[in-house]
């Protein structure tokens, strides 16, 4: 599994949908799932998979699987 396919298993598992669902375009509010509460659970999954502590700032910024993907380089996680 590499990098971006172990990241659409995150978004998967947070969301409780199929990994299928989960692309880079993939926006907040893109599907039913991807709502306020469940995105604090993503945050969550993506501080525990990667062992990071991402800032609040960083939090809100998470608009998009793309979006995430820069903003776990910030926190040394390489995704391709």
């Amino acid at each position: 599994m590499n990098s971006t396919e172990q990241l659409h298993q995150v978004f998967a598992k947070a969301f409780e949908v199929p990994v299928e669902t989960v692309t880079d375009q993939l926006e907040y509010q893109g599907i039913a799932e991807w709502d306020s509460m469940s995105h604090l659970v993503l945050v969550s999954e993506l501080e525990s998979s990667y062992g990071i502590s991402i800032d609040m700032e960083d939090v809100l910024e998470m608009g998009s699987v793309e979006k995430v993907k820069g903003i776990l380089q910030k926190y040394g996680v390489e995704i391709n």
